[in-house]
This record gives C-alpha cells, sequence and structure tokens, in this order.
C-alpha cells in the first residue's frame, strides 16, 4: 500500500497557519517522519491524511484510491496517538480487538487475531491485563497492535513516545521500528524528536512554515541539509559565512580553510557547514589541514562525549569529540566542509 500527497495545500480559518502545496509519497513498507518547529504544519499533515481535515486544494491518495472527500472511518487507516487512547476499562486484548469488534468480526475470531497481534509486540503474556496496571512502554506497545491488527492500509504515528521517558523511548523506537517493517505498511510519523526521527525513518520530511523543506534520508539529511535553516534545525552544526576565495579554497570567519569548491565560482558568498563531530582536536591529530587556534571558552561532559566551544577572533567554534586532553586549536577536514547557498 502506498500513500501520496498530490499539491495538498489547506490553511486554518481565519489564519495564515496550514500547509502549502505539499507533494509527498510514502512507498509500500515505507516509513517516513515528519519533523519540524511547532507550528511547522506536521501535525495538520497528519490530520489531513487520517481524514480529521479535508484539504483547500489538492488530492490524497491512498493505494490509487482517491480518499480526499472521504470521512476517516472509511480510509481505513490505523493511527497511534501520544496519549495511547486505551480504554481504561477493557484488558489488553479487548483493547486491541475493539477495531475488529465496530467491523463486525465475531468474538471468538477477533479474540485470537488480537492476542496474535499481542504476540508480534511480546504482549502475549499481559492479555488479561487492565492498561492502569501496565507501564508506559507496554501500554504504548497495545495501542501499536490494536493500531495495526485489522491490517491498516498505511499506519499514522502522532507523536507516540513523547509521553515516556529518555531510556523507555530509545527501546520503543526499536520496537516501532520492529513492528513497522515486520507488518511492511506504509507509516507516517510526526515527532519533535530528531534522534527518534533519524534513527528508524527511511526518509525524513522537514516541515517550515507550512511547506516541505527537504525530503531525504536520514544521512542525506544530515549530511547534506539543502539549506542553512535545515542545517540548523537538524542536529549541532557550525554556520559560518564565507565567500569562495579560489577553486578548493574559502575565506569565512575563522579563516582560509581548504575544502570542495566545484561548481562554486569565485568570490560566490556561501555558508560554510561543519559538524561539530567532523572536528579534530589537535592534540588528537598533529599535522592535520585547516589548523585553527583560539580559547577554549566552554567545556561540558556529556558522558561519553565532550561537547566544547573554541573562540576563534569574534567567531565560536563548537566541537564534539572523545578526547580528554587540552584543546587550544584543532583540525577541520576539507572534507567535512559544506558549502550552502546564501
Amino acid at each position: 500500500m502506498s500513500v501520496r500527497f498530490q499539491d495538498v495545500s489547506f490553511r486554518y480559518p481565519g489564519s495564515e497557519a496550514g500547509v502549502l502545496h505539499i507533494d509527498l509519497e510514502l512507498g509500500p513498507g515505507e516509513l517516513v517522519a515528519v519533523i519540524g518547529a511547532s507550528g511547522s504544519g506536521k501535525t495538520t499533515l497528519l490530520n489531513l491524511l487520517a481524514g480529521f481535515l479535508r484539504p483547500d486544494s489538492g488530492r490524497i491518495v491512498i493505494n490509487g484510491k482517491d480518499v480526499t472527500d472521504l470521512p476517516p472511518k472509511k480510509r481505513d487507516l490505523g493511527q497511534v496517538f501520544q496519549s495511547y487512547a486505551l480504554f481504561q476499562h477493557m484488558s489488553a486484548w479487548r483493547n486491541v480487538a475493539y477495531p475488529l469488534k465496530v467491523r463486525g468480526v465475531p468474538r471468538e475470531k477477533r479474540r485470537a487475531l488480537a492476542i496474535e497481534a499481542l504476540k508480534n509486540v511480546d504482549l502475549e503474556a499481559f492479555e488479561d491485563r487492565l492498561p492502569s496496571t501496565m507501564s508506559g512502554g507496554q501500554q504504548q506497545r497495545v495501542a501499536l497492535a490494536r493500531a495495526l491488527v485489522f491490517k491498516p492500509k498505511a499506519l499514522l504515528l502522532d507523536e507516540p513516545l513523547s509521553a515516556l521517558d529518555a531510556s523507555l523511548r530509545m527501546s520503543m523506537r526499536d520496537e516501532i521500528q520492529r513492528v513497522q517493517q515486520q507488518a511492511g505498511i506504509a507509516t507516517l510519523h510526526v515527532t519533535h524528536d530528531q534522534e527518534e526521527a533519524l534513527s528508524i525513518a527511511h526518509r525524513v520530511a522537514v516541515m517550515e512554515q507550512g511547506k516541505l523543506a527537504q525530503v531525504a534520508t536520514p544521512r542525506e539529511l544530515y549530511d547534506s541539509p539543502a539549506t542553512t535553516s535545515v542545517a540548523r534545525f537538524v542536529g549541532h552544526a557550525n554556520l559560518w559565512e564565507g565567500e569562495v576565495a579560489a577553486q578548493g579554497c574559502v575565506r569565512c570567519e575563522v579563516g582560509l580553510l581548504s575544502c570542495r569548491t566545484a561548481g562554486r565560482l569565485i568570490g560566490e558568498r556561501v555558508v560554510v557547514l561543519v559538524r561539530p563531530e567532523k572536528i579534530l582536536p589537535l592534540g588528537a591529530n598533529q599535522g592535520a589541514p585547516n589548523q585553527v587556534r583560539g580559547a577554549l571558552v566552554r567545556d561540558r561532559f556529556l558522558g561519553p562525549v565532550r561537547r566544547y566551544d573554541l573562540r576563534v577572533g569574534q567567531e565560536i567554534v563548537q566541537g564534539e569529540t572523545d578526547f580528554w586532553g587540552g584543546i587550544e586549536s584543532v583540525s577541520i577536514p576539507p572534507e567535512a566542509i559544506r558549502l550552502l547557498s546564501t
């Protein structure tokens, strides 16, 4: 099953908020995560697909069928909410079986299907437990089983892990990825957690002011962002204004740096992007290119890594490393530098 937004636009009445000219396709079995700042339109996108909102223009197509005018119950989509939305008076298997009940499936068959769905999320031993006796992660797995038990055409995940603590979120995102891949279902996953999106999605869509700023694989999005705003939003980034000084050389606020400039004109204004973990403390790599000297003004211990700020003139170089010696200068490898248009 595939899902497609075809030039979809929607504005909330009396507001400029909404989404504009969205073209996005989810292939069969593909998980696409949608990230963006608050108000960027990511939840609106999910609600349009769910049928809770109707586009002002454009079409929404599921498995080749135009569903733009269909109500939610006729779209046959599974959804997992951030609040779980479980019936507290029902056992786990009855919660999972509820979508089958409203579809008229006989009791014995829906019980068997519900228990099988619980087995798929490693909760077969919890079939008779009430939600109140289960942990947050277990309740979320019940919600995931319920969303998949009736073999929906697509799966919608609305901030499904935001109510969990950090350690549980990590294990649950792995579980979501496993179950989604096992089901082979097209999935739209809205989240504010970039690490979550990058770790489990086949592709990530970045929303900015109601538009798709970039849709790419996690690696491409991180290593080659399309714009400075995407680079700034996704992960940590050094972004310095500069210009191409010569072929293979750029001048920016931290000095003259060797890098790949193919396709850029001499004198062209650019933004230099370097991810903090690509920067090498000199003590860890003597004789490296693009050496920059400065003063250490901030040093943070983050367990397995160290994040530091080195003041170079009026600019700050942000670095991340597992090197624990003194830092007075750093090396910026040419291959770590990306040039973005201003």
